[in-house]
């Protein structure tokens, strides 16, 4: 799925309008429809409905939802705020309808001490602001906003929690934003839904598909997609009768050290199960007794100390390396990693204390080879990034520094982001809090290298295993909730997760 601008979506809305055709009316009609649906699947008759309405067309939404709830007997009542001289043209023509139908209480409010006491059991359906919005909230708007989050109501959203931007909201005023449960969004989620600091607004989505014009969305360019199963699928490689473990590569695992044996074992198990040919791991002496002990199906290659890694002496042996999970970051350990970078010029994915020492010494990052994956979580990309920004800001920077060193980033969090060096953005959407647990990212690492050893394009090799990982973990949550799942349970529903994508 597309991710597009507020600018693109009006342009999309207006290309239907003309080229389905279809009149503006009836297409509110049809996003009313779809809203009006999903408040009857979630919430019974024994509700009381509170549809706050503003003068645009997201509150013309709300009043022909309004309208069908209360043809369905629900108790309704809309509250128009006053703070507009003038309304949409489609607002108007649905606020007649609701009158004429006389089955739902409308009241228009000139003040805070107007608004309607709400209790625990009620609704608030938000419909004041879309995502048109190009300013923050003020004034008397913003009261109400604050009014509707200091309720004790569940709260609804219409297409974009009210006062949210669509895309960046650094300028923005937080305290003047709804804070929503659920945000019912209009055809395409908005960018400004996957950054983290916008989860207390926007609650749970709900794609709310109003059949807007498929031509249309496949013309208009978009650098921003969400990853779902089909795309996934199509990825994913058909394995033939007659192939052999020579088909599907010899990936190796530079990780560990003293301490930090488990890094090592659980991100070469992930390669494992992920469907690498082969797979050696490079760790200090000690860590390949473990793994030798812990996992036979992995091949060992002993550095020549014993606590740390220090040197890859043949890297070009393999057909993708893995850096980073426990490696530390000693002196003898960066000295190793500048080593394979200025030697090897195949395919890599780079994490945690690979990351870290690219950040002490940046350099590093002139000697990666082109389409390098690097997985950082956002303190590791802060560090590279050397900037604190959230949101849009790092999602820019995160994009520039793909570009310039022409690599892949996967910054990973509830929303991993997926950077191409053209540019591209994709987000996953799948994944549980459950999945932040210690050794989760070692699993990700493993499971990229996999998918490069076996000859995918690094982009494809990561948006592959992000998706699948995520879904691994979500199929673990299944069985075991959030707070119970490790990242051996992530491992262990790995092939569950590629079963779940083929059905």
């Amino acid at each position: 799925m597309k991710i597009f601008s507020s600018a693109q979506t009006r342009e999309i809305d207006d290309y239907t309008i003309k080229n389905e055709p279809i009149k503006s009316i009836d297409l509110m009609e049809r996003a009313a429809t779809e809203l009006y649906a999903w408040v009857i699947n979630n919430y019974d008759r024994k509700v009381k409905i509170y549809i706050v309405a503003g003068p645009g067309n997201n509150g013309g939404d709300g009043l022909a939802m309004a309208r069908m709830l209360a043809d369905s007997d629900y108790d309704v009542t809309v509250v128009f705020p006053v703070f507009s001289t003038s309304t949409s043209k489609d607002f108007s023509i649905n606020k007649k309808r609701l009158l004429d139908q006389g089955k739902c209480t409308y009241s228009e409010i000139s003040s805070t001490d107007e608004f309607p006491e709400t209790g625990h059991d009620d609704i608030i359906i938000d419909a004041i602001f879309g995502s048109g919005l190009s300013r923050p909230v003020e004034g008397f708007p913003a009261e109400i906003i604050k009014e509707i989050n200091n309720a004790e109501a569940e709260v609804v959203s219409v297409d974009v929690p009210s006062g949210l931007f669509g895309e960046s909201n650094t300028d923005n005023i937080p305290d003047n934003i709804i804070r929503a449960d659920y945000t019912l969004t209009i055809q395409f989620p908005k960018l400004s839904f996957f950054f983290a600091e916008n989860y207390c607004n926007v609650g749970r989505y709900f794609v709310m598909p109003i059949g807007l014009h498929p031509e249309k969305i496949r013309m208009t360019p978009s650098d921003y997609s969400t990853i779902d199963a089909e795309l996934v699928l199509d990825i994913l490689k058909e394995r033939s009768k007659f192939d052999h473990k020579g088909n599907f590569g010899h990936g190796l695992m530079v990780a560990g050290s003293c301490g930090k044996a488990g890094a090592a074992i659980l991100s070469s198990h992930a390669a494992l199960r992920s469907g690498i040919g082969l797979l050696t791991a490079h760790v200090p002496r000690p860590v390949a007794d473990i793994i030798n002990s812990s996992l036979p199906e992995a091949m060992t290659e002993c550095d020549q100390s014993e606590i740390m890694v220090t040197e890859v002496r043949n890297p070009g042996l393999y057909d993708a390396i893995g850096i980073g999970p426990g490696l530390g970051t000693k002196p003898n350990t960066k000295k190793g990693l500048r080593d394979i970078l200025g030697k090897y010029e195949g395919p890599l994915v780079l994490d945690a204390d690979a990351i870290n020492i690219i950040s002490l010494e940046k350099d590093l990052m002139d000697l990666l080879p082109e389409n390098s994956v690097l997985t950082p979580h956002p303190g590791e990309f802060s560090r590279l990034s050397g900037s604190d920004a959230s949101g849009y800001e790092k999602l820019r920077e995160q994009v520039d520094i793909s570009k310039k060193y022409k690599c892949v980033i996967v910054l990973k969090g509830a929303c991993s982001s997926i950077s191409l060096p053209d540019g591209r953005v994709w987000f996953n959407t799948t994944g549980n809090p459950g999945m932040a647990t210690a050794g989760s990212g070692d699993v990700l690492t493993g499971m990229i290298l996999s998918f490069m050893a076996q000859g995918y394009p690094p982009g494809e090799a990561a948006i592959a295993a992000v998706y699948l990982h995520g879904l691994a973990g979500d199929i673990a949550a299944e069985k075991k909730g959030y707070e119970s799942l490790i990242a051996s349970d992530i491992i262990y529903n790995i092939g569950n997760s590629f079963q779940r994508i083929r059905q």
